[in-house]
């Protein structure tokens, strides 16, 4: 018989994560346990205890493909030891995908209550029904989680607001915004986050258009204006949270913390109509983090929309 969960203090959700997923393998079975995050349309793998899916942390799948949608929503049970037996999960696409012969899973709330994403298990067989008697203990477990997972959210945000202050010092001359070595460290930190607890972030690359010109036509004050009015117009279009710097010489990022591949649009949007509103013209690309790849390929692909951006307004003018 398994003894009992570990006494010793867990450091966070994720090191707790991994115990709790490790406790339940052993004590129940299932060929993979996991603990999940929901991002808009998808559905994250933080950890995994996996016995033969291939399943890992940093794993992508639909939400709404899933059982645990479908549980939450209420139209299938917590504990199914024969989920070809129940129409809903019967129906998933997911049952179609990978073999699932018995499922568990329970909800995870964040600090509001909101669902954050699921504790939950798959077997490729079918389960013993007298595993019922087990569920309260999943449910504990994956309270316990999310009782750990809302207060490291809380502290997410003073972590943010300490590392701003930090990265003060590192701020461009010109704008007071953080230069490009700010920047780095403030992507690197908001990766960690994002790999942590799975939530998404977006990134915007903008390049303003004909400062060479500008500064040919006036002189550099001239182009330090237009520099500090494109900074103005980008703070101002930001929400509470998310980050602009000026990592070059006419060169703008700007970082959208939880904001989805919808979210990274409006982002976009809401900058192009304050620069156009300031009168600096310039190109703007968006992406939104994948969580396979990270926020610094985000920063890549949200680089080149940004120059496809320009070459086609180039191409209009011609």
């Amino acid at each position: 018989m398994p003894g009992p969960l570990p006494h010793a203090p867990m450091a966070d959700f994720e090191a707790a994560s991994r115990a709790v997923l490790e406790h339940l393998h052993e004590r129940l079975g299932f060929g993979l346990w996991m603990v999940t995050r929901v991002a808009g349309e998808d559905w994250v793998v933080l950890s995994a205890e996996d016995h033969g899916y291939g399943v890992a942390a940093g794993s992508v799948f639909r939400w709404t493909d899933s059982f645990c949608s479908r549980m939450v929503r209420g139209e299938g049970p917590r504990f199914a030891p024969d989920p070809g037996a129940v129409p809903a999960y019967a129906e998933a696409p997911i049952a179609r995908q990978v073999p699932i012969g018995s499922y568990v899973g329970v909800p995870l709330t964040d600090e509001h209550g909101r669902l954050f994403g699921t504790l939950c298990a798959i077997d490729p067989a079918p389960a013993d029904p007298r595993l019922a008697a087990e569920l309260p203990l999943v449910e504990l477990l994956g309270g316990l989680l999310g009782g750990l997972l809302a207060r490291e959210l809380q502290l997410r945000s003073a972590e943010r607001r300490a590392e701003r202050a930090e990265v003060a010092a590192l701020s461009d001359p010109v704008t007071g915004l953080p230069n490009r070595r700010a920047w780095d460290a403030l992507i690197a930190r908001e990766e960690h986050r994002c790999h942590r607890h799975g939530h998404p972030a977006a990134v915007l690359s903008i390049d303003l258009d004909g400062l060479k010109h500008v500064n040919d036509a006036g002189g550099h004050p001239a182009g330090d204006e237009l520099i500090v009015r494109a900074a103005a117009a980008l703070r101002g279009s930001l929400r509470e949270g998310d980050v602009c710097a000026r990592i070059g010489g006419d060169e703008f990022a700007v970082l959208g913390i939880e904001t989805d591949a919808a979210g990274a649009e409006r982002l976009a949007e809401r900058a192009r109509a304050a620069l156009a509103g300031a009168g600096v013209p310039a190109s703007v690309g968006a992406a939104a983090r994948d969580p396979g790849r990270g926020l610094r390929a985000a920063y890549g692909d949200a680089d080149r929309a940004m120059y496809a951006e320009k070459r086609a307004r180039r191409s209009r003018a011609a």
